[in-house]
């Protein structure tokens, strides 16, 4: 279970870059909260964090899963991997809406990976004697 933290508490920081980012966005562009609109550069960094944010419980919950059911080395670099895709994706994301696009199909092979090894270790766990 150590390695699994090992992705977990980073995952804690990225969250926190991408709200600093909005921050730093929206101060430089004067756009105060709740607007949500704006400049486009502001635009795309605020629906880069809102994505990020949105995937993830789900990745959380897959690295768990895959790491307590079939492996915690395989769903540790899979998750290590994942992160790194988002944070590609955030840049890509902050400079043109066509840079998300590469590291967006990364990371979502790798939480098809995850889900795919949490289907396969929960089912050896609960049907293989």
């Amino acid at each position: 279970i150590k390695r699994c933290w090992t992705v977990t508490a980073p995952v804690f920081f990225s969250l926190a870059y991408f709200a600093l980012q909005v921050i730093y966005a929206r101060r430089k562009y004067k756009i105060s909260p709740p607007e949500t609109t704006g400049h486009p550069e502001f635009e795309r960094i605020f629906r880069a964090q809102v994505n990020c944010s949105e995937y993830f419980p789900i990745f959380i919950s897959l690295l768990w899963v895959a790491g307590i059911f079939f492996h915690q080395g395989v769903a540790t670099v899979c998750g290590l991997l994942y992160l790194y895709t988002r944070f590609k994706y955030f840049q890509g994301y902050a400079v043109a809406a066509q840079g998300r696009l590469g590291p967006l199909y990364a990371s979502a092979r790798l939480l098809w990976l995850l889900l795919g090894l949490a289907v396969a270790g929960l089912l050896a766990h609960f049907l293989l004697p």
